[in-house]
Parts: C-alpha cells; sequence; structure tokens
C-alpha cells in the first residue's frame, strides 16, 4: 500500500511537471528543456540526500552500467515527449499513447524477470494493442508520425520501468535519480544544434520558474518511483501508469482547451481495461501460487 501510494502521488506530480514544459516549450526547445531539466533535478536530488543525511559521495552507483544505460534510455523517452508537445500534441493523447506501456511491461517481464505469462494474459495483451490501431485510425487526431515516436519511446520507458524494479535491489531512489537527471545534461547540449532554442536558453520569470516546476517535479517523482519499485512488485505499480490521464485530461483543457476525440477515447478504455485485466490475472496466479507453497 505504501508502494502504491508513493506512485500515485509521484505521477500526479510529474503530470503537472509536464504541463509545466509544455507551457515552456515553445520559448526554451527541446534541447533548453532537456538541460534545464537536468540542471534543477540534479540540485533537487542532491539537496534532498543531504537533507537527509547522505553524503554526496553516497550517489555514486553501485551497479553503474545498468544505472548509466536506463538514464540514457530514459532521455530518449524524455525527447520523445518534448517533441511531441513542441509539435502541439495535447497532454491527454500522449497520455494516452503511453497507455501502452504495461501491456509492454508485461511482455518484457518475461525474458527479464523471468515472469510466465499465461494465454489469458497474452490474450488480454494482444486485445489491448489493438485499442492501439483504434486510436490510430487514419485521419483521426493521432494518426501523426509523433504518435509512431512515442509508441517507440514506450517500450524504453517499459523497460526503464522494470530495470528500476532491478536496481533497486542494489542502489538507493536517490542515486537512480540523481544520474537520472544529470543524464540529461549532456543529453541537452549535444542536441542544441537540431533543436536550438526558438527564443533564449536563459529565460526570465514565468518560464524559468516553469523550467524549474519541471526539473523539481521530475527529480521528486523519480525519487518516489525508485522508492515505490523497491516497495511493491510491477505488476502491481504498473496500472499506475494510467493515471496522468485522470491528470493530463483536466490540465489540458484548462491551460490549452485540449478535449481529446472519441477515438482517442474508446482505444485508450481497451488498453486501460486489458492492463487492469492483467493486474488481476497476476494477483491471481500469485495468491494461487502462495495457496500452493503453504501446502
Amino acid at each position: 500500500m505504501r508502494g502504491i501510494l508513493l506512485v500515485a502521488i509521484g505521477y500526479a506530480i510529474i503530470s503537472c511537471a509536464d504541463a509545466a514544459v509544455k507551457w515552456a516549450l515553445p520559448q526554451i526547445g527541446i534541447a533548453g528543456a532537456m538541460l534545464w531539466r537536468g540542471v534543477f533535478g540534479a540540485v533537487t536530488v542532491a539537496v534532498i540526500a543531504r537533507a537527509g543525511g547522505t553524503p554526496f559521495a553516497a550517489l555514486w552507483p553501485v551497479n553503474l552500467r545498468l544505472v548509466s544505460t536506463r538514464s540514457l534510455l530514459h532521455c530518449v523517452v524524455s525527447c520523445a515527449f518534448y517533441a511531441a508537445w513542441f509539435l502541439g500534441m495535447p497532454l491527454a493523447d500522449s497520455y494516452a499513447v503511453a497507455a501502452v506501456s504495461p501491456l509492454i511491461m508485461t511482455l518484457l517481464a518475461i525474458p527479464l524477470l523471468g515472469e510466465t505469462v499465461g494465454w489469458r494474459r497474452w490474450t488480454s495483451t494482444l486485445i489491448g494493442f489493438s485499442g492501439v490501431l483504434v486510436m490510430l485510425q487514419p485521419g483521426g487526431s493521432l494518426w501523426r508520425w509523433e504518435t509512431g515516436v512515442l509508441l517507440g519511446a514506450m517500450v524504453l520507458l517499459a523497460l526503464t520501468r522494470l530495470w528500476t524494479r532491478v536496481l533497486a535491489r542494489t542502489d538507493t531512489p536517490a542515486t537512480i535519480t540523481f544520474w537520472l537527471m544529470v543524464a540529461h545534461i549532456p543529453a541537452g547540449l549535444v542536441l542544441m544544434p537540431a533543436f536550438p532554442p526558438p527564443e533564449t536558453l536563459f529565460p526570465s520569470g514565468g518560464i524559468m520558474l516553469a523550467l524549474a516546476a519541471l526539473g523539481c517535479g521530475n527529480a521528486m517523482a523519480h525519487m518516489l518511483f525508485a522508492r515505490a519499485f523497491a516497495m511493491a512488485p510491477v505488476s502491481v505499480l504498473a496500472p499506475f501508469e494510467y493515471s496522468p490521464l485522470i491528470w493530463g485530461l483536466p490540465l489540458g483543457l484548462l491551460i490549452w482547451g485540449d478535449w481529446p476525440s472519441n477515438t482517442t477515447f474508446a482505444g485508450a478504455a481497451i488498453v486501460i481495461a486489458a492492463g487492469l485485466y492483467n493486474l488481476y490475472r497476476e494477483r491471481l496466479r500469485a495468491r494461487l501460487a502462495r495457496q500452493a507453497a503453504a501446502l
């Protein structure tokens, strides 16, 4: 229950941070958003860790290779989202596409975590992916190349979520999050020639506050995620990947007046229903396994 509470709070925070960066992107650009997210995020983690009595040296990762790989892959995910928002994709639409992540996690857990997936979960997962086809109807609001980029990024996102569970065995939430934030700094610098800021890299006033909210919010949310995945199984926390839809819809409507199309709602409903069924089957399988072990 504590893991569920932490991950739910984390998604609420990160949804607000996403709204902040989407608002700032027209001025700061994709590379600038990556860079400032890394700066503000890394500083936030270091301050929180220091306040908790953790010396800076303790942030050095135990599993350096996996922490580094995970951090770099997550930069690709961030860049994909920022590109989609920069080009005008509404928050709720991007979150609807991201709803496939738990289904991908179900499949990736087979080779990575050694989990067994029965025919019922295979069937529900395939049905869930059919919901993506509903969202991607030709001529619909999600019939755009940015959707394909996001779907590819969801494979990487699912992979990083599973690796969070693996890293929880060796590294602290502060360590995992700190290096994730740090990785965004060189990523932003590398992307700068291709995606320079439309206006300025050093904005003032509200834009800088939005970027600070982006970095600080992401840092706090990812620390909560890392702690939650150390407390609870992936199968229990995966359905909360859908909770940004709850936040993204009112945020998008309030700030930009965005309202998803009916096909987006219908497709997202199919994807979410399949994910929740997978959760039910996983819980049932675990309960039967415990009962068999007790006999």
